[in-house]
């Protein structure tokens, strides 16, 4: 087991403790606000379903988001393609989900 700061440390290729936990439960909210998002689409404004893919993807990097990110899964989501997020029980390190 390796330590990287306090809160975090490897172990078998994944990040264990309070820091991974904290970015998983990040990435698995951030992935139901999408689905909710993927539901409520056919009822909201153009303005109003980018603004939540905005957030939902500021929750999961808690940075800023690329704006051309932001516009291309609000325009997947308006045709009705499926976003999938899938976050798996433990955190791979040197593996970032790719949207």
């Amino acid at each position: 087991m390796t330590f990287i700061e306090p809160g975090l440390r490897v172990r078998d290729g994944f990040a264990e403790g309070p820091l991974a936990n904290a970015a998983l439960s990040r990435a698995a909210r951030a992935g139901q606000l999408l689905d909710e998002l993927q539901e409520q689409a056919p009822t909201m404004t153009d303005g109003q379903l980018r603004d939540g893919v905005y957030r939902a993807l500021r929750r999961f990097t808690r940075e800023q988001p690329p704006t051309c990110q932001v516009d291309s899964i609000t325009a997947l989501i308006r045709r009705g393609v499926r976003i999938d997020w899938p976050v798996c029980d433990r955190l791979p390190i040197g593996c970032r989900p790719s949207l």
